[in-house]
């Protein structure tokens, strides 16, 4: 959706609520782009702000970094008599 400025300004709750809902919101002076509004959370997963949770997972330490080794000696006997 394009907005002129001046529409952008009378209508500005029903632009913000079109940005959260419809996606991003372009506004424009005399035919020219300007501006885009847009929803804070997308805002902030182009800002690096918020990390999906795939992202997250995969910016950890590779499976080489941790220490997978296992004690190999056997478990200590247990005294069954009581």
């Amino acid at each position: 959706m394009s907005w002129q400025v001046q529409e952008a300004k009378q209508r500005f709750s029903e632009l913000i609520r079109d940005a959260t809902t419809e996606g991003p919101q372009i506004v424009t002076r005399h035919g020219e782009e300007i501006a885009v509004v847009i929803d804070i959370e997308e805002y902030r997963r182009l800002k690096g702000e918020v990390v999906d949770f795939k992202e997250f997972l995969r910016s950890g330490p590779g499976l080489e970094e941790l220490d997978l080794h296992r004690d190999h000696t056997l478990p200590r006997e247990i005294d069954w008599t009581g």
